[in-house]
């Protein structure tokens, strides 16, 4: 499993049936939708962003980023989000998008690594 966040990581130590079966179920719909990796985060990206959950949103850039999307990829769903989201809910998106990618360049600067490009957007 990779890197979970505090919370869900706790879920799991308390529950560790219900984890593996939470795990199973996402690889399962992942892989029966029939999407790559990184093409199924950037999905779930977007859903989270519509659903204005802002843990989803930092979760699955950062998935979004390891399965080897490019960070004008991730912000791409935000600029996809002005039209069906709207302006103020894009806009909180972006602000959720932009921490992980603070978050992965800070993380590429200490390892020696420089982020995938693209333009910030703001």
């Amino acid at each position: 499993m990779k890197k979970s966040p505090g919370p869900f990581r706790r879920f799991v130590e308390a529950y560790p049936e219900c984890g593996m079966t939470y795990e199973a179920l996402a690889v399962a719909s992942r892989e029966s939708a029939g999407y790559a990796e990184k093409d199924a985060e950037l999905l779930k990206l977007a859903l989270a962003m519509g659903s204005r959950l802002e843990g989803a949103v930092h979760s699955h850039a950062r998935r979004a980023l390891e399965a080897g999307a490019t960070a004008a990829q991730v912000r791409g769903v935000a600029l996809l989000g002005l039209t069906t989201l709207g302006l103020p809910h894009s806009m909180m998106g972006t602000s959720w998008i932009e921490d992980v990618l603070r978050e992965a360049e800070k993380a590429g600067k200490k390892s020696g690594k420089k982020a995938k490009g693209g333009k910030k957007g703001r």
